[in-house]
Order: structure tokens, then C-alpha cells, then sequence
């Protein structure tokens, strides 16, 4: 079954034949957890870096922040019996997306907000596909680990 992650929600699947997906990554930031030796995996869609600028948001949507909901994704993903020496994480998104100017830069402190984190929990991302000026979609295959990104270029 495939399941569509929308902005920022959460989501952990292990039965075989399942997907994870999202669409669209402009500025946002996925993570995608993929424990190998159990075939589990967890997906966040991460709008903004900090959750303080609306902590009503967070209390209702807390995977619409980094520092709110990637503590719930590794909470789901351990649930569902991922473990840490296991587990591969890979990023993408953080564009620039409508912000030539870099005034805001939303893509770039979104990706700095998870790897500080991740960092902080001891863990590592293997790869990434971050900034630039596409938007990025992005699926998991629970079966293989597969992760494929397709790219939509904006100018």
C-alpha cells in the first residue's frame, strides 16, 4: 500500500509491498528512515525549522516542525521496531524555491534544523539531495529501501 505524506505529517510502515511518499519538497525537508534488517521505514514532511513561532500549530501538527516532530518520527519508527545500528537516514528538499534573494531561506534552515537534531540524537544522514532551486518528490519502497527522487526545475 502506498501511503501519501502530506506537509507535515508523519508516517512508519512495515508490511511488505508498502510505500511512503511525498510531493512537492520546495523549501520543506523530508527525512526517510529505513531500518534494513527489520524492512521498516518512517517518513516526516518538514515545513519549518522551529516550532516556537507557532506552538499551536505544533501541539496539533507537530511534524510541520523539525524540532517538534522529529522526535515523534523516531518515537513511531522505535515503536515499530527500528533500532539506531540499523537504521539508514537519507534527506532531501530545502530549496529556494520563490526566494531568489535567499531573504528568508527556509530550505537551508529547515535542513540545518534536522541535521542538528539528528546530530544531537547521534545520528547521521548517508545521503542527501538539499537546496538548489527544484522541487522534489520522494518514495520509499519498505521492501528494498529503495529511496527515488524526481525533480521539478523552477526558474
Amino acid at each position: 500500500m502506498r501511503y501519501d505524506i502530506g506537509i507535515g505529517h508523519i508516517k512508519t510502515a512495515g508490511k511488505p509491498g508498502d510505500e511512503l511518499k511525498t510531493y512537492a519538497l520546495g523549501s520543506c525537508v523530508a527525512v526517510i528512515l529505513y531500518d534494513k534488517k527489520v524492512k521498516i521505514a518512517g517518513m516526516i514532511h518538514i515545513a519549518l525549522p522551529d516550532s516556537t513561532v507557532n506552538t499551536e500549530k505544533a501541539k496539533s501538527l507537530p511534524g510541520y516542525f523539525a524540532d517538534t516532530g522529529l522526535p515523534v518520527l523516531l518515537k513511531e519508527f522505535k515503536k515499530l521496531g527500528g533500532e539506531r545500528k540499523t537504521t539508514l537516514i537519507k534527506i532531501a528538499g530545502g530549496s529556494n524555491i520563490m526566494d531568489e534573494n535567499k531573504t528568508f531561506d527556509i530550505g537551508k534552515r529547515n535542513a540545518i534544523a534536522v541535521k542538528r537534531f539528528l546530530w544531537k540524537q547521534g545520528l547521521g544522514v548517508i545521503k542527501e539531495d538539499i537546496g538548489g532551486n527544484i522541487s522534489r518528490t520522494v518514495s520509499i519502497d519498505i521492501d528494498t529501501g529503495k529511496v527515488v527522487l524526481s525533480n521539478a526545475k523552477y526558474n
